[in-house]
């Protein structure tokens, strides 16, 4: 009867520690990275890279976050995408898809977001002069997911198109 018990345990414990292989291997830098170059990608941009400056500062702040979850930005050098989330595992790839779904607002010709919308998440994603990013993720005491991305040098530079 032991012996099933230490099974049953190993096997519970190995399925926990898959899951939560699964979690972090979906919001590894690399994934951060992949989702905002494939939208880069789309638009003719370079390449970001990832940038342990910027994703240092990126997980301070998240870490002050985790308390509310608020959607309130850090005031800081960067350009930055703020993303919250309730009721599911939300990953890298959520978030950034999130801001890359602002691209139906944008209007390259006149430079403007559609009336009454945001497209300034998009755009800073897909900010030509912004070339190095660090994003952190984080659950929050209220059960949510807060995901931040910092960008440098910032985007979003009134007047100049992100690509």
């Amino acid at each position: 009867m032991a012996c099933s018990s230490n099974l049953v345990v190993t096997l519970i414990s190995i399925m926990a520690l898959a899951m939560v292989h699964k979690t972090l291997a979906q919001n590894s830098p690399q994934d951060f990275v992949n989702a905002h170059n494939t939208a880069r990608a789309a638009v003719g941009v370079g390449q970001v890279t990832w940038n342990t400056t910027v994703a240092a500062y990126a997980q301070n702040y998240a870490n002050q976050r985790i308390g509310d979850c608020n959607l309130v930005h850090s005031g800081g050098p960067y350009g930055e995408n703020l993303f919250e989330g309730f009721g599911a595992a939300f990953t890298a790839a959520d978030a950034v898809n999130a801001w890359v779904a602002e691209k139906q607002y944008y209007d390259y010709n006149s430079n403007t977001c559609a009336a009454g919308k945001v497209c300034g998440h998009y755009t800073q994603v897909v900010w030509r002069a912004s070339t190095n990013i660090g994003c952190a993720r984080v659950v929050c005491n209220n059960g949510g997911i807060f995901i931040i991305c910092d960008y440098y040098p910032r985007g979003n530079i009134v007047g100049q198109r992100p690509y």
